[in-house]
């Protein structure tokens, strides 16, 4: 049983999905999660795992609605046959975006699990790197850790 009220917005797309308002083609449904494939697919299979519970960014979601995501991609990622060893050429991407700038669409928590069985479909990603810089990383880790020490 969950340790958290559930909240909707009755003007979201996918809260408007978990109460069935909207179809969708459902894979999976937890009593936190939720999942479907997406209807403007990147690749064959690609699917929306969502948090039964309205939040915009990763953050705003409570933790016992986040505590299904991961074993249910697990199981999709099978059902998808993903997950086959030895097979060169086939993996998956799992992108969750926050914030308009970061590429999110929809204003509630999602994940995607995007198959990459060839290079024309699923996800094209661009990795900007800059040099390593081992005197600002220091500086920026001790201060993380601070925080980290001062947190809840």
């Amino acid at each position: 049983m969950s340790k958290t009220a559930a909240v909707h917005d009755a003007t979201c797309i996918f809260c408007k999905i978990i109460k069935g308002e909207i179809p969708s083609f459902k894979l999976l449904e937890t009593e936190h999660a939720y999942s479907f494939l997406d209807i403007q697919p990147t690749a064959a299979g690609h699917t929306l795992i969502i948090p039964k519970y309205h939040g915009a960014k990763l953050t705003d979601i409570p933790d016992d609605y986040l505590q299904d995501v991961l074993p249910m991609t697990k199981k999709l990622v099978k059902l998808l046959d993903l997950d086959i060893v030895g097979q060169d050429g086939i993996g998956y991407n799992l992108l969750q975006n926050n914030g308009k700038i970061a590429h999110q669409e929809v204003p509630h928590v999602h994940f995607h699990l995007i198959p990459k069985r060839d290079t024309k479909t699923g996800l094209g990603v661009q990795w900007p790197t800059a040099e390593p810089d081992f005197e600002t990383l220091g500086k920026l880790h001790k201060e993380l850790l601070a925080k980290l020490e001062n947190s809840d």
